[in-house]
């Protein structure tokens, strides 16, 4: 016998979502893949795409469930971050709110009905259209966080940053988070920027899901077990996100994955017509850029990249 592939629809707060759900020879976990979260990081959904056409044929414990791209409004309106119709970010809203936004009410329907029936979820993503980065995984603090640290070890990327609940997190009302808080293990795994397919980012999130199916003990081992095992990644317990103050050019002087000093110039604000510096961003501590806002446009209280540190 080998796993069978059945294509559908699930009604997710109004919107006809396809989804593709695979199911194997043997008994074994659930697990919930979902990418598209944000409308324009396609190097992740491209790469789930690609990994879920080829599961089927294969031989699989348990199943999965795949959501190529879940913010179908972001997505077909090709707008970076937030839902166009009420200009949320669809990853700050979870667990979600049956009587709120569509963004909130979209949250709520994908935890309830996806999430909280899954044995392990995995949410991969990218860089927005703006938005240089360097691959890593997050896991948050909880329960189950030593199978979502090993999920997370597991996808193969350069950096895994542990996330605890308070007021020093950099992001809330994400995926992983709300799964941690109900003992889920889940991961968010990002690779790739720019709004851009690259098949280098599209490889790396296919090799990681499969390598994660492994390690739940979906599969005996990953089909690249031949190739030469991923370096441990760099563990880190701080994601320190930096914004401007005021409105102007951003000019970042550091790269991504690039190791920086604490005090270190990370970039500037110059006047539009360049003729003045308005702020310098230096690094509030050592550590190394996990993403970078590549234009230069920035408005007061702007992101403009995030430091992984210890």
């Amino acid at each position: 016998m080998a796993s069978t592939l059945h294509r559908r629809t699930i009604d997710l707060a109004g919107l006809d979502v396809p989804v593709v759900e695979v199911t194997g020879d043997e008994e074994g976990p659930r697990l919930t893949v979902i990418s598209g979260v944000h409308g324009c990081e396609y190097a992740s959904m491209a790469g789930v795409r690609q990994w879920c056409a080829g599961l089927a044929g294969g031989s699989m414990r348990g199943s999965v469930l795949v959501v190529p791209v879940l913010n179908l409004p972001a997505f077909a309106a090709r707008s970076p971050f937030v839902v166009p119709e009420d200009g949320k970010n669809l990853n700050r809203c979870f667990p979600g709110d049956p009587e709120g936004t569509l963004a909130e009410r979209l949250a709520y329907a994908t935890f309830t009905e996806l999430i909280t029936d899954s044995d392990a979820v995995i949410d991969a993503h990218c860089g927005d259209q703006p938005e240089a980065l360097e691959p890593f995984a997050i896991y948050d603090a909880g329960p189950a966080e030593d199978r979502a640290l090993a999920m997370a070890t597991a996808y193969g990327l350069g950096y895994v940053i542990r996330q605890e609940p308070g007021p020093d997190r950099a992001v809330g009302g994400t995926t992983s988070a709300a799964a941690a808080e109900v003992g889920i293990p889940a991961i968010i795994a990002e690779a790739g920027g720019c709004g851009i397919v690259e098949p280098a980012a599209v490889s790396l999130h296919v090799r990681g899901l499969n390598r994660v199916l492994a390690v739940l003990g979906m599969t005996d081992a990953a089909p690249d077990g031949e190739a030469p095992e991923p370096p441990p990644p760099t563990m880190l317990n701080r994601f320190i996100w930096l914004r401007g103050e005021r409105a102007g050019w951003w000019q970042p002087t550091v790269q991504p994955g690039e190791q920086v000093a604490a005090g270190q110039l990370l970039g500037t604000i110059s006047t539009i017509d360049g003729t003045e510096t308005l702020q310098e961003i230096r690094s509030p501590a050592a550590g190394a850029p996990m993403f970078i806002t590549s234009s230069p446009a920035v408005e007061p209280g702007g992101l403009l990249l995030g430091i992984g540190a210890v």
